[in-house]
């Protein structure tokens, strides 16, 4: 049996599980933006991608501090979360319907680095590291905004094309 871990072993354990969120994700987000069709779809998530490249820089600033590798975790979550962004890409929806699939598969992965971004930064903050919390928050505050991005482009615009396009073939 190994050596028994403590509250920083865990901190550093969530930091490497986001670390490979978004290197994961950012392997996701041009296969997402290429399936897109609305063209401020396509954009929010090439935007979303350099967003994203400045996360795990942060965190790769994160693990310096430690004096860690950021390797050694798989995020099983976000590997699950691609998948299931994987087949609506490439199920034979019709593309306003497919650009909903795309947008409400990339916000259950906001919602899940808004929970592990949050989790960590309370961790940094018992920690008593409110440095540390501060990079924490400026990820989660990104990632809640992109999160608001993505929602406003579902009301504004997808939605409501992917289901009038039902209404028609009912209609017909």
């Amino acid at each position: 049996m190994g050596k028994t871990k403590d509250f920083r072993n865990l901190f550093i354990d969530q930091l490497r599980d986001l670390y490979s969120a978004e290197t994961q994700l950012i392997k996701a987000l041009p296969k997402m933006a290429e399936a897109a069709t609305l063209p401020a779809l396509k954009d929010a998530f090439l935007g979303h991608l350099e967003e994203t490249k400045g996360h795990l820089e942060r965190l790769e600033e994160l693990f310096q501090t430690f004096d860690e590798k950021p390797t050694g975790k798989t995020c099983a979550a976000m590997k699950g979360m691609i998948s299931e962004g994987d087949e609506i890409a490439h199920e034979k929806y019709t593309l306003p319907v497919r650009d909903a699939g795309l947008i409400a598969a990339a916000q259950r992965v906001e919602h899940y680095e808004m929970a592990a971004y949050g989790t960590a930064r309370a961790f940094a903050l018992q920690l008593n590291d409110k440095s540390i919390a501060a990079k924490l928050q400026l990820t989660l505050k990104e990632e809640g905004d992109c999160d608001k991005k993505l929602t406003l482009l579902a009301r504004s615009a997808v939605n409501e094309r992917a289901s009038q396009e039902q209404v028609q073939l009912v209609n017909a």
